[in-house]
């Protein structure tokens, strides 16, 4: 007896049963095949279908190549294929269904053009395998190519074809030709919103999805689970975690995508304690096994908080729900990165061994393992390795190695970028100009930056920051004017990194009128950090009345940067007034910091008051603040 699959189920039919199948039962026979991926079964239906004197039958042929395709036997699906002398347009959608699915979208596209110049009509069976291979490729002049043939053949007001168009539309990044689709729909069903809410969340437009969810409502469509994840993963983008916590909580049965939307939420807003305490949650009510990518996310949490146990408890049950090496290939980056994080490069290594080495993310987790625990050398050591196994390097792999560049290897990198023409991507090209400028060679630098075709705000920040770190305050304030006038808005760091070239550079009136104009002029308040620019700007120039003057004017509590500053440059111009207050003012902030005492100790040591710094020095000691001890490398004989 052999097992055959049929559309009522599984049932037991005997070889001379198979003998007497008409046509229409072996039509349903492969039908059930493709729907139950039963390639074995198909194959031996294939059999029965030759016995029979049915194989040359177009229809028939038609059904095996379907039947293939579906079970993912490409070779089989086209041997048929070839064979047939004008196959028609069911057999094409069949391979085309193969290639996106598989995501072999540029044979998907290939095979499409084929058909057309073969004079066969797509029909809107078609155009969703199409279009979805656009999606996935980011071909968006492909994209809007298909859109011109959906019109063109009459599939325009084809439900799927127009859900296609938008979820197409939204991931190439053209937002606003996806929403002239969905308001063009003639009707639309739950998965129209979903598409265009989350085509808003991919896009960034996070109130145009909040929004769109309440027009989806008050026209009679209830949100489903896709519709709350995706407004969850909204907020969670924005940053606002407690409010997809609320509508996590209304959920009645929160699936794998929920938690994991949540726990990687709270874990990119650094708020790692409860990024953990969620995950202990899910793990404690049992009815949800978290996925590869709630565990990526729980380990980087990990890392941050520095919890080895967690860790390695999060690692042991990996290796156990997961076959083989599936736990290492989709998390292995994340627990590399993490044992690397809390300073067990010993793990991060035997991770490292077991990952496969021809994905590119597991050469860029070490690489950024060696970079983020100072080992420059091993970091360069390993991307070169890396290039002798002949695994290509992308974008992520050259903005991670650059900035632990000597100037001679940074070199030898930015041939290779320009030799694979990556010296259009934005990040790379911020990575070159922050190399250069902390080798010395700002002016290569500012070369690299005039040449970007298109620059983000981190391309300015970096040549600002360059300029500053060199002294250039003149061309750091005339690059800011630049990059107003070029459309982008300052953040905060640039605004940081102009004012720290001033201070570095002496330019104490041009600071000082930057950081009066930041309200006035870019409609920004200044946080802390622009208060400590100020007070050091000033301080550095020996203005030391006038900035604490500055300091008690402020309109916000000063910190320990605001009295660190102050004391660092009383130090230097050897202000005891000043800097007797600015150490009092640390010694409350900052309890437990030694330094603070020695450097007033050392003020007044220098200006031959020796009773008073003797009376810090046992302030310190009656506190429990004891000086580190020094060491000294001395070699005798080996």
């Amino acid at each position: 007896m052999r097992r055959w699959v049929s559309q009522r189920g599984i049932s037991s039919l005997s070889k001379t049963h198979l003998r007497i199948l008409s046509p229409s039962q072996l039509n349903h026979l492969l039908q059930s095949c493709s729907t139950s991926r039963a390639l074995e079964v198909g194959r031996q239906v294939h059999h029965q279908i030759i016995l029979h004197g049915f194989g040359l039958d177009p229809f028939m042929a038609t059904k095996l190549i379907q039947m293939y395709a579906d079970c993912n036997d490409l070779r089989s699906a086209r041997i048929l294929f070839d064979k047939l002398p004008q196959p028609n347009v069911f057999v094409w959608t069949a391979i085309l269904a193969f290639y996106s699915r598989n995501g072999m979208y540029d044979e998907c596209l290939g095979t499409y053009n084929e058909m057309q110049v073969q004079g066969i009509r797509p029909d809107r069976y078609v155009f969703p395998k199409i279009l979805r291979a656009c999606a996935q490729s980011l071909c968006l002049e492909e994209g809007i190519r298909i859109h011109k043939d959906v019109i063109r053949f009459g599939a325009e007001l084809n439900l799927q074809v127009c859900n296609s168009l938008i979820v197409m539309y939204s991931k190439c990044g053209d937002v606003q030709k996806a929403r002239r689709v969905f308001e063009e729909m003639v009707e639309r069903d739950l998965l129209s919103w979903n598409s265009m809410i989350s085509g808003y969340v991919c896009n960034g437009l996070i109130d145009l999805a909040i929004k769109l969810l309440g027009l989806m409502r008050s026209e009679g469509f209830e949100p489903d689970l896709v519709s709350w994840n995706t407004i969850m993963d909204a907020y969670c983008r924005m940053g606002l975690c407690e409010e997809a916590s609320n509508i996590f909580e209304q959920i009645k049965e929160p699936n794998v995508i929920s938690w994991t939307t949540l726990i990687s939420g709270y874990s990119r807003i650094g708020k790692h304690e409860i990024s953990l305490e969620i995950f202990r949650k899910m793990m404690s009510r049992g009815v949800i096994s978290p996925d590869m990518d709630a565990l990526s996310s729980v380990l980087v949490s990990c890392r941050h908080l520095g919890t080895v146990r967690n860790g390695r408890e999060i690692h042991g049950y990996g290796i156990k729900t997961e076959t083989g090496l599936g736990f290492y290939n989709s998390a292995g980056a994340a627990l590399l990165t993490m044992y690397a994080g809390i300073g067990r490069i010993r793990d991060a290594r035997a991770a490292f061994e077991v990952m496969d080495k021809s994905d590119v993310v597991t050469w860029n987790a070490m690489i950024l393992s060696f970079a983020h625990l100072g080992m420059g050398d091993l970091a360069v050591k390993c991307f070169s390795e890396m290039q002798l196994t002949g695994v290509k390097n992308d974008q992520i792999t050259i903005s991670t190695v650059l900035p632990v560049c000597d100037h001679k290897f940074g070199k030898q990198i930015h041939a290779h970028i320009m030799k694979n023409s990556f010296n259009s991507v934005v990040s790379i090209c911020n990575a070159l100009i922050n190399m250069y400028s902390k080798c010395g060679y700002i002016a290569t630098a500012y070369t690299v930056f005039s040449n970007m075709g298109s620059r983000d705000v981190i391309s300015w920040n970096t040549m600002i920051g360059g300029y500053g770190m060199h002294g250039h305050g003149r061309a750091a304030l005339q690059l800011l004017q630049e990059m107003s006038q070029s459309g982008l808005r300052p953040n905060s760091v640039t605004f940081t990194s102009v004012l720290s070239a001033c201070s570095h550079s002496g330019l104490v009136d041009e600071g000082l009128e930057l950081f009066n104009s930041l309200s006035r002029d870019f409609n920004f308040t200044p946080s802390m950090e622009h208060f400590a620019c100020v007070v050091d700007l000033l301080a550095r120039a020996d203005w030391l009345e006038d900035a604490v003057c500055f300091i008690n004017k402020m309109p916000i509590e000063p910190d320990r940067s605001i009295w660190g500053a102050l004391l660092a440059a009383c130090r230097a111009h050897q202000n005891i007034n000043y800097g007797r207050l600015a150490a009092e003012h640390l010694f409350r902030l900052e309890q437990e910091n030694p330094g603070n005492y020695i450097t007033l100790s050392n003020i007044y040591a220098r200006a031959g008051k020796w009773d008073d710094a003797v009376r810090v020095r046992k302030l310190m000691e009656a506190r429990g603040l004891l000086k580190p001890s020094g060491y000294s490398w001395i070699e005798t004989r080996n």
